[in-house]
């Protein structure tokens, strides 16, 4: 769900693209964060604690925490909640600490 109307803020959500989610292709726009595309796609648990395998979602928002992180592209520990989405870009469920690839 995104809002459309809003008394007080403007949105400039920028140009619509398609980015992939555990190789699901989801809809997003350029001037918002990946976990905001996730959450308007109906995608709230974003991982799994690293000792206990509880669910994990959107908690802090402006970065300071780790319930966010994600693999972006290859890239581990990427906080999606700060991180623009970007057309064609492979986020995945993040495993444990995460595994950096040497492709």
């Amino acid at each position: 769900m995104r809002l459309s109307e809003h008394p007080i803020l403007d949105f400039d959500r920028g140009e619509r693209i398609t980015f992939y989610y555990n190789g699901q292709e989801i809809e997003g726009y350029t001037e918002e964060t990946i976990a905001a595309a996730l959450h308007a796609a109906g995608i709230r648990r974003l991982g799994h604690s690293h000792e206990l395998g509880r669910p994990r979602g959107l908690f802090c928002a402006i970065g300071n925490c780790s319930s966010c992180f994600m693999t972006v592209d290859g890239e581990p520990n990427v906080r999606v909640c700060v991180t623009k989405v970007q057309s064609g870009m492979h986020v995945e469920e993040q495993e444990g600490k995460g595994v950096i690839r040497n492709d």
